[in-house]
């Protein structure tokens, strides 16, 4: 069966790949129609990756961040028409290590063709039912089964249950990860520390929402977790440093493309456990959508990160899609007609 890709093949270039998809009996074949850009896939669009990276990887169908329909399924687990998000994680082999940290492993969009197809033939393992979530929210699954991999982690790793908790980054992650810690940890105080104050406004629900220059030294918190990303880490990590108690845990979330600075002997002098997160597994992806599924309040603040939907039918419209992910505040969605 023909299979018509839309791949990157150098920065602001998008070219139409025609592949054959190998469709067995054993897989599901799957149309995607809500895709949502991510900054990972904005990275590659316009050429911020590493030049050896982007030569390396490239041509390169990107999205990792996507729900689809149902067009067969030979096993009759999923029904003809039912909406399934997509999983982007490809396992490796062995069990020692989780999926999204094994070295054999592949991540759509990233080291493998990401979701921007008209078609794919996927395994059972990397669909999951979307139940009555939106389309729109559940195209954004993935990102949201990043922060409970991260939230969930840190819970298992806590000796006790923190009474202050403070999240550095305003954007789109910094809001999942802050949602998901009012979920599983309702009485305990939230704060959100950033440098934008209208997107600021957005975390009504934590309990003290303050700019990077208004934290101080006299101020303690249990834990903390890094959203931040990019150079602007550094400053985030060691405001974390000074203000984490000891033998806190610093949650590392945050991106970056160069190597930031850690002030260790502050963290040895403390005492403090750093936590690297990134990706998400299939478990992750599961309670996510339970969360979703049984929570309409948080389902609610998932839609504020939403900021445009934007019909795509053709390459032109993908590349007013990328353009327009750039400004938007949070996330750009891609009602993916091709």
């Amino acid at each position: 069966m023909i299979n018509i890709q839309y791949k990157l093949t150098s920065p602001l270039t998008i070219d139409t790949f025609c592949s054959n998809i190998d469709y067995n009996t054993e897989n599901v074949l799957v149309k995607p129609d809500t895709l949502s850009i991510c900054k990972a896939d904005i990275r590659y669009y316009f050429g911020l990756r590493d030049a050896r990276v982007l030569k390396q990887r490239l041509p390169l169908a990107l999205i990792h961040e996507a729900c689809g329909i149902v067009l067969h399924d030979g096993s009759n687990q999923f029904r003809t028409g039912e909406r399934v998000i997509l999983l982007p994680n490809i396992p490796g082999e062995g069990e020692k290590y989780q999926e999204n940290y094994r070295l054999d492993s592949l991540f759509r969009s990233s080291r493998a063709d990401g979701f921007m197809q008209e078609m794919l033939s996927l395994p059972h393992s990397q669909l999951i039912r979307c139940g009555n979530i939106g389309r729109e929210c559940a195209s954004i699954t993935e990102f949201i089964s990043v922060g409970v991999h991260a939230v969930t982690h840190y819970l298992d790793r806590a000796i006790y249950r923190p009474e202050r908790v403070a999240v550095w980054g305003d954007g789109a992650l910094g809001y999942v990860v802050c949602s998901l810690l009012k979920y599983y940890l309702p009485g305990t105080h939230l704060t959100i520390i950033g440098t934008n104050r209208t997107k600021l406004n957005m975390f009504q629900f934590a309990d003290e929402c303050l700019t990077v220059d208004q934290v101080t030294p006299s101020m303690h918190f249990d834990d903390g977790f890094e959203c931040v990303g990019g150079q602007a880490s550094a400053g985030a990590i060691a405001q974390m440093i000074d203000t984490v108690m000891p033998e806190g845990i610093l949650t590392l979330l945050g991106v970056s493309e160069e190597p930031v600075p850690v002030n260790t002997r502050m963290v040895l002098e403390k005492g403090l456990t750093l936590i690297g997160r990134s990706r998400s597994t299939r478990e992750d992806f599961l309670k996510a959508e339970a969360i979703m599924e049984q929570n309409q309040k948080f389902v609610d603040r998932m839609a504020l990160l939403i900021s445009e939907v934007v019909p795509v039918t053709n390459i032109n419209d993908i590349h007013k899609a990328f353009n327009q992910s750039k400004i938007v505040d949070y996330k750009l969605v891609m009602d993916w007609k091709i």
